[in-house]
């Protein structure tokens, strides 16, 4: 049960994304206290949006024969996963809460979108908005812990959120058919897919030249440029596979350009923050 229930918080995109906060924590100069409780608070709050996902979708996923759920599955019920989706979401606010109240606000406002994709947006036109908002937030909340809060550069934000809608529509691309069937409408369900893979790889690349500039490609520095080429490299690369011929390759090097979009906001380090 204890591994069903490590499998349903989704590791691979859980880990990532708690990895990615502490690293930028670390970047602002966040001393060692607050970055711990910031990967704690970032790791709860995906522990929570993991479950909330196979909690509300388990009826679905058993409709069209998900052998990746545990929760529809069988492994773990519904009712304990419910239970420790909400118990998670409440302990990542505690424990966002001596980072102060902007931090606190912000991990809420980001929680409480990622809910509501799970439990509603992912029918709607509008399935793209919480990605964009809790990924966009995700560099605001270690610049708002800093002993004395800071907002974080308006690039940093915008770059995050593209890489939200690109994390989106990537990951719904494969199960457009499954989805439809259980009534799930999100924004690439109802677009062609060559239009949803052209905004995948645009908001990718969009992505990355605002990260550059901001990590100083303006100013000549190398490592940004270098960023910047590669990421178009990877856009026009995945671009040849996906419009001919969809394929596993396709994706693989949608992950590759989100790694190096990572970079380059970690590249950037301090600079995220307006001081």
């Amino acid at each position: 049960m204890l591994l069903a229930l490590a499998r349903a918080i989704h590791p691979g995109p859980a880990a990532t994304v708690t990895a990615v906060a502490v690293l930028l924590g670390v970047a602002v100069g966040l001393e060692p206290r607050r970055v711990a409780l910031l990967g704690l608070a970032v790791a709860l709050d995906q522990c929570s949006v993991g479950w909330s996902n196979d909690w509300i979708d388990a009826e679905r996923d058993r409709a069209v024969g998900r052998r990746d759920k545990p929760v529809a599955l069988g492994l773990v019920s519904v009712a304990l996963v419910r239970a420790l989706a909400i118990a998670a979401a409440a302990a990542a606010l505690l424990a966002t809460i001596p980072l102060g109240p902007a931090a606190v606000l912000v991990h809420a406002v980001g929680l409480g979108s990622a809910w509501s994709y799970n439990a509603l947006l992912k029918r709607t036109p509008l399935s793209p908005l919480p990605y964009a908002v809790s990924f966009g937030l995700l560099p605001a909340l270690p610049a708002l812990a800093l002993p004395a809060p800071a907002l974080p550069a308006w690039w940093a934000v915008a770059a995050g959120g593209l890489l939200g809608i690109a994390a989106h529509f990537a990951n719904a691309l494969p199960d457009l058919d499954d989805d439809r069937r259980t009534g799930v409408l999100g924004l690439p369900h109802r677009l062609p897919v060559v239009a949803s893979v052209l905004v995948t790889w645009g908001a990718l690349l969009l992505a990355a030249a605002l990260l550059a500039l901001g990590a100083g490609a303006l100013a000549g520095s190398a490592a940004p440029i270098a960023g910047l080429v590669i990421a178009a490299g990877l856009t026009a690369a995945g671009l040849a596979l996906s419009l001919r011929r969809p394929s596993r390759w396709g994706f693989r090097l949608v992950l590759v350009a989100a790694l190096v979009d990572v970079v380059l906001l970690l590249a950037a380090g301090a600079d995220i923050v307006v001081r």
